[in-house]
């Protein structure tokens, strides 16, 4: 039999036993004699069986299976958030099955469901944006659901984030500080969750307290392209210091001041706001708000841990202290 016909119909016949004593053993179950186990053992590892999951699953109801829903896999921000939760799900025996969104190929109800009909246990969703499908669809399942660094105003889902108003607020007072009064931000997708509920209030707030005008928002700026391209337009207008959500598109902006003269942090301050390693390996390196992302995600799948088990969550709306690292593209270092 080729090694992935092998069932555990065989390996019980083979070791002349039940499949339930087969079961039990696989699972670790210390209520089987001895001798029995090691006969079990020497025909599971003769044949090389490897017990199915969702088969296990179909049985016990738990597949030991975590459902991780990303929208970009190239993206570093999700990369390392997704660190935390497979040393985690390690940790603690679960596999994990990840879908891409990526370029809205499959809506989001699509991405939820087909994770439910793999029977997952448990569903960890990363994206800047929480849209309506997204939540009608947690909202028809049983099935526990954590947000990674997913911002939720309402607080019907557990999630794990930092406090992205306070964060942006302060990186703006160090370009302030720094005597930059023509201040922009650049965002992805203005009708994120974070950018349209934090950043972009955020940034207003700040505006308005210091009475320097309505100011620049310069929205749907989503790659290195786009942040190289839309530097020609800040110049124009005059920004002299700027709050970039993403790591690539802030190197854009930088790569191209840099090409058409301009100095940086002479001529213009950057900040981004997600530190991940783009924004240390270029040079200038990038002051940048620096979010936990292996922390948070390791948060979410231990608070995720806890709700598949049943067991008491105290707090299920976390937000993890940042750090503003002060690098070369600021002169406040």
């Amino acid at each position: 039999m080729r090694k992935q016909d092998i069932t555990i119909y065989d390996v019980a016949r083979e070791a002349k036993v039940s499949m339930a004593t087969v079961s039990r053993v696989v699972n670790g179950n210390t209520n089987v004699r001895k001798d029995t186990r090691e006969r079990v053992m020497e025909v599971i590892n003769r044949l090389h069986y490897q017990p199915n999951a969702v088969a296990q699953g179909l049985a016990s109801k738990r597949t030991t299976t975590v459902g991780l829903i990303v929208p970009d896999l190239t993206n570093l921000y999700f990369a390392e958030l997704s660190k935390g939760i497979d040393d985690i799900a390690l940790l603690y025996k679960y596999n994990i099955i990840i879908t891409s969104i990526e370029n809205r190929l499959m809506r989001e109800d699509q991405a939820i469901q087909g994770l439910l009909n793999k029977q997952v246990d448990g569903v960890i969703y990363m994206s800047n944006c929480l849209p309506k499908e997204a939540v009608e669809a947690f909202k028809r399942t049983d099935t526990p659901v954590v947000l990674a660094g997913t911002k939720d105003n309402h607080k019907e889902f557990p999630s794990v984030t930092i406090d992205y108003h306070k964060a942006d607020i302060e990186a703006l007072n160090l370009l302030y500080n720094d005597g930059r009064r023509n201040l922009a931000l650049v965002v992805g997708d203005a009708e994120a969750v974070v950018n349209a509920d934090c950043r972009i209030p955020a940034y207003k707030e700040f505006m308005a307290e210091h009475n320097l005008g309505e100011g620049k928002i310069y929205t749907n700026i989503k790659d290195h392209s786009d942040g190289y391209n839309l530097y020609s337009r800040m110049r124009q207008d005059g920004i002299d210091g700027v709050v970039v959500t993403r790591d690539i598109t802030a190197v854009g902006i930088l790569n191209s001041a840099i090409d058409a003269g301009q100095k940086v942090p002479d001529d213009l301050e950057i900040i981004t706001a997600s530190a991940t390693q783009i924004a240390s390996v270029v040079r200038p390196a990038l002051t940048a708000i620096r979010q936990p992302l292996y922390d948070m995600g390791a948060v979410a799948m231990r608070m995720l841990t806890k709700l598949m088990n049943n067991e008491e969550v105290t707090d299920t709306q976390i937000e993890l202290p940042y750090e503003l690292l002060k690098k070369q593209s600021t002169s406040n270092q």
